[in-house]
């Protein structure tokens, strides 16, 4: 995944949010509020950008927090510039570069493919609480299921693939998924397991 695919993640979630008429509206599944979802990908988004740059050390010596002041207008901006930023640090990295992740030592594609899945499903959550009609792009959703959730099926809807594997949906034929965690590293080094 590219910084690309980040790109089209974020115009498709600012439509979204656009469509949220009060940005202190509940999103009870994540047990905030709609700023608070938008605020929460956006330090996401900020984190992976400087993981991938520190490398295979962590840093975690400074928060990202939102002002307490700060509406869905100003947290969907800096979202938007939080992606941007990402998407260029994805582009820049070399093919052998890692960052820290509690999830594996990710590569460039691999933090490009987090970066969509904070958007989209975190995103998504939004959407089904406020219960708006949405589904992200078919080709991003397929991207994010190929990179993170190679154990997914690939021949299911792929946004109902997505949600299968981080335990928002059910597939036919399929056991439900209590418990998860994505393959963030390279995909040559995923093992041909589930994890637990």
């Amino acid at each position: 995944m590219t910084g690309d695919d980040l790109r089209a993640a974020v115009a498709a979630v600012q439509q979204v949010f656009a469509r949220v008429p009060d940005g202190a509206a509940a999103v009870p599944t994540l047990g905030t509020d709609v700023v608070g979802v938008a605020a929460h990908i956006t330090s996401c988004l900020t984190w992976y950008a400087q993981d991938l740059v520190a490398g295979p050390v962590e840093v975690s010596a400074f928060d990202v927090v939102r002002r307490p002041d700060a509406d869905l207008a100003e947290i969907c901006l800096q979202l938007a510039a939080a992606t941007e930023v990402l998407a260029r640090v994805v582009d820049a990295a070399g093919p052998a570069e890692r960052g820290a992740h509690d999830w594996g030592l990710a590569d460039a594609s691999g933090f490009a493919g987090m970066g969509c899945a904070e958007l989209l499903l975190h995103t998504g959550d939004v959407a089904a609480d406020r219960e708006l009609d949405w589904t992200p792009p078919s080709r991003l959703a397929e991207a994010t299921r190929a990179r993170l959730f190679p154990w997914a099926p690939a021949d299911a809807d792929p946004w109902a693939a997505l949600l299968w594997a981080t335990g928002r949906g059910e597939l036919p034929g399929r056991e439900p998924v209590t418990s998860w965690r994505w393959h963030c590293a390279p995909l040559s080094e995923w093992d041909g397991t589930q994890p637990a």
